[in-house]
């Protein structure tokens, strides 16, 4: 297969198993989203999951209820994602700037986002993706894994990884393509269930290969 038959095969199948994939990480607008993103850096999606409704209810879930809390307060709570000082002085950081700078709202612009204290550009693009429906791209290490795996990209990186990827696919796809690309190798092609010669997609699109794949770390 070349490359783009690659592409399209993975598009195709990863549309029939998860043809409405949810976003793994609970909220219930786009600030909750941004905390909880934020909160799954090192972190699992189940964990943050336990996290943020106790987050939330005890301390609230607004720009205006956690620009108020000491950053203890918080961390105590958000301690068991990881990371806990620094996560919690972000939190309550990018609140009051929220509150300061753009009326307590997030800002459906990706670099107002990345500017924000512990957002990164996946965290960005996340948010960008799936609370204001514009097509991003974000690639974490699973995704860069998987990329290589069936040959998407050599990236050394993740921002290569994320270059190479949106040339290959739609931009239509971009904001479903990333969580379908994650469930599947959450399910099926995991750091350690698949070394590349293992899964569906894997020994689909390279049935020849009887050696394991070494995939360059993000």
């Amino acid at each position: 297969m070349t490359k783009a038959e690659r592409a399209d095969y993975v598009l195709r199948r990863l549309a029939e198993l998860y043809p409405d994939p949810p976003v793994p990480l609970d909220h219930s607008d786009s600030f909750t989203l941004l905390i909880a993103v934020l909160l799954s850096a090192q972190c699992t999606d189940i964990r943050v999951n336990q996290i943020t409704p106790k987050l939330f209810g005890e301390l609230g879930h607004t720009p205006q209820a956690l620009a108020k809390q000491p950053v203890p307060a918080i961390e105590a709570i958000v301690k068991p994602c990881g990371l806990g000082p620094q996560k919690a002085k972000a939190i309550q950081a990018l609140s009051q700037i929220l509150l300061d700078e753009h009326d307590g709202q997030v800002p459906a612009d990706l670099e107002a986002l990345e500017r924000l204290p512990g957002v990164g550009h996946k965290t960005a693009q996340v948010v960008m993706a799936q609370s204001f429906g514009v097509p991003s791209f974000p690639v974490d290490t699973h995704i860069h894994r998987l990329a290589q795996r069936w040959k998407l990209t050599d990236g050394k990186n993740v921002l290569q990884t994320e270059r190479d990827l949106k040339r290959l696919f739609p931009e239509s796809a971009w904001n479903k393509l990333h969580l379908q690309i994650i469930f599947y190798g959450r399910e099926h092609c995991t750091a350690r269930g698949c070394d590349g010669t293992v899964c569906e997609i894997c020994t689909t699109l390279f049935p020849e290969r009887k050696r394991a794949l070494r995939t360059k770390k993000a």
